[in-house]
């Protein structure tokens, strides 16, 4: 195996040392500060963005709305609106960059407010319960949407009562999405018209007929909805509803007259795959958007489009890069469109130009988001391994030009782990990348039990990104040696990469697995692979049950969260049905043998590994039933089991309390089996 590089990333620079240093904790993150959405004023002077802070004996987060003078050297962030009352977030500037309008939600209620960038009292905008806006360039008109019943007339439009008993009625599948069970209602979009700051009416409807989630669900938001430059026309995406809702990857993209005089126009009708993001340029005359190919399959490779809004033609502006476009932001002399893209256990921002198409990388480690585009460059989040969020700055040609530290005195003293990024030869010899985390402190000479942690997706990655779920460097903290191999099926690799895993979830993966585990171990003399716990979650837990049988000798114990058990029970539980028969080639009753070929109960005899099992009882994508199924095969064959089941969680663990006893029953189970001899 070649060492490639030594990530000595350095963006806790500058916090200061401490004679009293120590590990990271759960409890530290979990209690960090967390920057969210942000926005800049039209001038690039003021920097506004929502934060959020964890209220742990409340068991929740709250958010404040934050403002940083950028036209000032040296100038420190402030509190813009904290009312304690409410939680405030989604800032946006008005077109005249004097005033940021927010929503706040508040006994259940998230209604929109502004207020003036140089402070005071926040005024009322709308008091509609809404899930977000989007001012229209020329400030007359506000976009909104709101969970309403299908075909509301507007936003006055409230759930119907229920008609008696507590039973749910469907006709049809589709009845329930990653947490939710249906209920009749969907987000829909909606125009007010705005004077002096005030919304006024209960909105004009959008969407018309058409039935479907706008932004989609469950994780759309506002990149989702763009206005025209003068502020006449919407455009959105939405999956339209129906017979085929669980079976289709099929967004469009819609353009509807602000005013709902007319219905929606599909301006990506012939395409059946995904298309998404659309974003006007700033001279009004184009239509960026991303789009798939093949349709039902969640993982292609996103290409960005262009359309020239005036005569309808479209092309593809980076079909010869092999990368996917996560985020697209115009610059504000519309010649460049700022992208960001997973790459090489990285994420990292690109520059497309707009005339050629030619892309170039601009930032280099760790994970970049969150684009802005001011006047003379752009502004930015970046987080790695070692460091949660902060926003840098780029101006012209320059160099990155550090905005905040918003952890600063919270991760003061505390020793971060060494971060390697290594390759090794993996299935078919094709090369394989993975991260080694390092404890700090760890003495000359002695060795670190392994935490083996495989990511979900299965098309995702670790990567070389903050995380507030699984957070390798909380397994340091612990004393553990963190291992994440980018596996085939992994996203940043390229598209033929991603695409290796399908129909084979448990034999290149698991290959690469292989190969890696011993790769590392022989790289890093001060890794003990005999005291080894692999954990994974989503993909990466069916990957430990398929571990469980097929790798029973490789570990001394396992974790499994919300894993699939059983593939063909998998197949007509998950609600997104296109993922699951995607992957395994078509439905269950079509081709079982595909299902079968991967399924980890059908080795359930050869478990021996003891086994902690979590899930989330409102997780709907892999249903709580299959942990409690891989729980009770577990202990019929007398392996020593464990089974943790958080009925106030979905797929992911987010409440506070809850994300501290995750980490407590996971280290606690791996201490356990790795710690003694």
């Amino acid at each position: 195996m070649q060492k490639i590089s030594l990530l000595a990333i350095g963006l806790l620079a500058g916090l200061g040392a401490s004679a009293h240093a120590r590990p990271l904790t759960i409890t530290d993150v979990a209690t960090l500060s967390r920057i969210g959405s942000a926005d800049v004023s039209p001038d690039g002077r003021w920097l506004v963005w929502d934060q959020r802070e964890t209220d742990l004996a409340a068991n929740k987060g709250r958010t404040d709305l934050w403002r940083l003078d950028l036209s000032r050297k040296g100038a420190l962030p402030e509190k813009l609106v904290a009312d304690p009352a409410k939680n405030e977030s989604g800032p946006a500037f008005a077109p005249d960059g004097q005033w940021v309008f927010f929503t706040a939600d508040k006994d259940g209620k998230n209604a929109i407010w502004r207020v003036s960038v140089g402070g005071g009292a926040p005024e009322l905008v709308a008091d509609q319960d809404v899930g977000g806006f989007r001012i229209a360039p020329t400030g007359d008109k506000l976009l909104v949407w709101a969970d309403r019943p299908v075909g509301a007339r507007s936003l006055a439009d409230t759930k119907p009562e229920a008609k008696g008993g507590s039973g749910r009625t469907y006709d049809d599948y589709f009845v329930r999405h990653w947490d939710s069970w249906a209920d009749g209602q969907r987000s829909q979009l909606f125009v007010l018209p705005l004077s002096a700051g005030k919304a006024s009416g209960d909105g004009v409807p959008l969407v018309g007929a058409l039935v479907g989630d706008a932004p989609s669900k469950p994780y759309g938001d506002g990149s989702e909805v763009s206005w025209s430059k003068d502020g006449k026309t919407v455009y959105f995406t939405l999956r339209e509803a129906g017979r085929t809702e669980p079976l289709s990857t099929n967004l469009d993209i819609f353009a509807v007259p602000a005013d709902g005089s007319a219905a929606p126009v599909n301006l990506t009708v012939a395409n059946k795959a995904t298309d998404t993001k659309p974003s006007v340029s700033p001279d009004g005359k184009w239509l960026a958007y991303v789009a798939m190919k093949r349709p039902t399959y969640e993982a292609d490779r996103l290409v960005v489009h262009l359309r020239n809004l005036a005569t309808g033609e479209t092309r593809a502006l980076t079909e010869a890069w092999d990368r996917s476009a996560d985020s697209l932001t115009w610059s504000k002399d519309g010649k460049t469109l700022y992208v960001t893209a997973e790459d090489t256990g990285t994420g990292a921002i690109f520059a497309v130009d707009v005339a050629k198409g030619r892309v170039t990388r601009l930032t280099q480690g760790g994970t970049a988001g969150g684009v802005l585009a001011t006047p003379k460059g752009y502004v930015y989040t970046l987080n790695s391994l070692t460091a949660p969020s902060d926003f840098y700055a780029v101006s012209g040609k320059g160099k990155p030009v550090r905005l905040t530290s918003v952890n600063r005195e919270r991760l003061a003293g505390i020793d971060m782990p060494t971060v390697e990024h290594v390759s090794f030869a993996g299935a078919n010899g094709d090369t394989v990348w993975a991260y080694v985390l390092k404890p700090a402190g760890l003495a000359e000479g002695a060795k670190a039990p392994m935490a083996f942690l495989i990511h979900g997706g299965p098309q995702g990655s670790f990567g070389d990104g903050w995380s507030y779920r699984w957070n390798p460097a909380v397994f340091t903290g612990a004393g553990y040696g963190a291992v994440m191999v980018d596996f085939h099926g992994s996203t940043g690799y390229g598209q033929g990469f991603i695409d290796a895993i399908n129909q084979d979830w448990g034999g290149k993966p698991l290959q690469d697995l292989k190969a890696g585990f011993a790769a590392v171990t022989q790289r890093f003399t001060w890794l003990d692979g005999s005291r080894a716990c692999a954990a994974g979650g989503s993909y990466g837990g069916y990957m430990t049950n398929w571990i469980a049988g097929n790798w029973p000798d490789g570990f001394k114990c396992l974790v499994t969260h919300a894993g699939v058990f059983d593939a063909r029970a998998m197949a007509y539980e998950t609600e997104e049905l296109w993922f699951d028969e995607w992957e395994h080639g078509g439905p269950y009753f079509e081709v079982p043998g595909n299902y079968e070929k991967w399924n980890p109960v059908n080795h359930v005899t050869a478990w021996k590994t003891p086994m902690l099992i979590l899930h989330g009882e409102k997780d709907f994508r892999i249903p709580y039933t299959q942990g409690i199924a891989a729980f009770t095969a577990a202990r019929r064959r007398d392996v020593e089991t464990r089974l943790v089941v958080y009925p106030d969680e979905n797929h992911w663990i987010l409440k506070p309390k809850n994300s501290i006893q995750w980490y407590d029953e996971v280290l606690g189970w791996m201490n356990k089996h790795t710690k003694a001899e």
